[in-house]
């Protein structure tokens, strides 16, 4: 039987998937690479925490973000508050979102 990762070990895993990550301009193997490491399951979570994110970003209440993507109002209550935080990732990461989307126009 597998042993589970400890936390260290996943420390470096995360840290070796995200250098990796950040030095492949391919977004299409990234694509592929999400399908290959997630199930469909996991891909649609991370997808709609994307999207609660954005539409928060964009000014949508909670309450309209729970009927426009049927998640649960802690979910997106989470997102909030993570996207508040002091030097957010989620902000960080939308912010450089906001600038590939407008350089592609």
């Amino acid at each position: 039987m597998a042993k589970d990762l400890s936390r260290k070990e996943n420390g470096k895993a995360l840290r070796e998937m995200s250098i990796t990550l950040a030095h492949t301009d391919d977004p299409d193997l990234i694509e592929d690479f999400f399908s290959c490491m997630f199930t469909a399951s996991e891909l649609e979570t991370i997808a709609s925490r994307w999207e609660l994110v954005k539409l928060i970003d964009q000014g949508y209440s909670q309450r309209k973000i729970a009927e426009m993507l049927g998640l649960s109002l802690c979910k997106i209550t989470r997102g909030s508050k993570e996207l508040k935080k002091k030097n957010s990732a989620f902000a960080r990461m939308i912010h450089a979102f906001r600038e590939v989307e407008a350089a592609a126009k």
